[in-house]
């Protein structure tokens, strides 16, 4: 190959490559942490809440600020066993 082929395949290497970039827009918003708040679905049943709270314990929320809890009431039910304790 002489040099005038070399750089225009060097060239046309760097376009391409430059080609590659995603489109951020694209990518689905960041999930907020469980302690942003309590959403209003996990006081909607006990298994609701519940799974808020295996999700709570889940994200080391003791490395995230706290959560305001002061307006939420955990559900209750006089219909349903309750979970086992695991």
């Amino acid at each position: 190959m002489n040099t005038k082929s070399c750089v225009l395949a060097l060239a046309v290497t760097t376009l391409l490559a430059a080609c590659g970039g995603g489109d951020d827009r694209a990518q689905p918003p960041a999930e907020q942490p469980p302690t942003a708040q309590v959403p209003a679905a996990a006081t909607a049943n006990v298994g609701a809440y519940v799974g808020y709270l295996k999700a709570l314990v889940a994200s080391m929320a003791d490395t995230l600020e706290p959560v305001d809890v002061n307006a939420v009431k955990p559900p209750t039910s006089e219909a349903t066993e309750p979970d086992p304790v695991s």
